[in-house]
């Protein structure tokens, strides 16, 4: 392994130890080109990270190796670097990193970190999202093309509702969308709306869309995952790294882009040059804070009239209110 190397971003020097290791084996990207990747988009990468409680997930042998999400702040923090306290759905909290400058992202990739997971958060109000996340995740038998449909039918949904969504894709065959909102509700507020525009899209495109928590009742759609805007669920930052063979990483794009796109054309290699000549979609985000309350409207509706009342939330919440039974429905019915 080659000695270590000092990197420079934001006014920082940052120690990248081991540069030449390899961490993805197929296009043959090192520890290097990771760092010199994340060096390229560092500003861009904050700005979804600025001030967010930020999980790690780390990669230390590549991706062909085991990984493992680093949730609390590892020992050996830099000084300029803060921390924010979260709290689990059980309760329990830890202090993670909540990066306010470029150097944290390189700081990071030296350990290891391929893909950056921010809390839907700031660390100045960690009970109130300021992000409503939509996760549209194609099932076996759809791809990308099947998630951008939906998309498209979102943003009417959202634009019915006053509100406004910037589209990214997820670094695999999804799609994420994000629309910014102002810090006044809270996570089961914001994620009984992911569950109302998960249903009115259902409703809209009853073969091609489902909010089905079990997978057995899935089928060949796209899946509306609402429990990603469920306390501790986060999705991989615009600009991370994913872990596939190719490199690819999850990248903004504008609406008109959808159609032609494939997830495959944004990989470490190409995003940079991308962003320096396109520019970043992401970076108007910022500018919005979207009001809720036409969304939870819809979601009163849906309840009074049509009897859509809570759905299951993951495995590690506790029970919630008006949560229907947490078992399969084969189950269910063998029982």
């Amino acid at each position: 392994m080659a000695e270590a190397v000092e990197l420079q971003v934001g006014g920082r020097s940052v120690r990248l130890s081991n540069p030449g290791k390899v961490y993805y084996p197929g296009p043959g990207h090192t520890k290097l080109d990771v760092a010199h990747y994340y060096q390229a988009v560092a500003e861009a990468v904050l700005r979804g990270l600025r001030e967010r409680p930020t999980t790690l997930q780390r990669f230390p042998d590549g991706v062909d190796g085991e990984f493992f999400y680093q949730k609390r702040a590892p020992k050996g923090l830099p000084e300029w670097l803060p921390t924010a306290r979260i709290t689990f759905p059980s309760g329990r909290f830890a202090d993670e990193i909540c990066p306010t400058e470029p150097a944290a992202v390189l700081w990071a990739a030296n350990l290891g970190c391929l893909t950056f997971h921010p809390w839907p958060v700031r660390g100045g109000d960690t009970e109130h999202p300021d992000e409503l996340r939509l996760d549209l995740d194609p099932q076996p038998g759809t791809d990308f093309r099947d998630a951008v449909r939906a998309a498209h039918a979102l943003r009417e949904v959202l634009t019915e509702h006053g509100l406004r969504g910037w589209p990214k894709t997820s670094g695999g065959r999804g799609l994420h969308v994000y629309v910014p909102i102002a810090p006044r509700w809270t996570f089961a507020e914001v994620r009984r709306c992911a569950i109302a525009l998960g249903r009115e899209l259902e409703r809209r495109m009853p073969r091609q869309v489902t909010t089905a928590w079990w997978k057995e009742e899935r089928g060949e759609k796209v899946f509306v995952d609402y429990n990603q805007m469920a306390r501790d669920r986060t999705i991989a930052s615009a600009y991370s790294l994913r872990a596939r063979p190719e490199a690819t990483v999850s990248t903004p794009l504008r609406w008109e882009e959808l159609d032609a796109a494939a997830p495959g054309d944004f990989t470490l290699r190409t995003v940079p040059a991308r962003l320096a000549e396109h520019g970043d979609p992401f970076a108007e985000l910022a500018e919005h804070a979207f009001d809720l309350e036409a969304v939870l409207e819809l979601s009163r509706r849906q309840e009074h009239e049509e009897g859509l009342g809570e759905l299951p939330y993951p495995p590690d919440h506790p029970k919630m209110p008006g949560e229907p039974p947490r078992v399969q429905p084969s189950r269910a019915r063998k029982e």
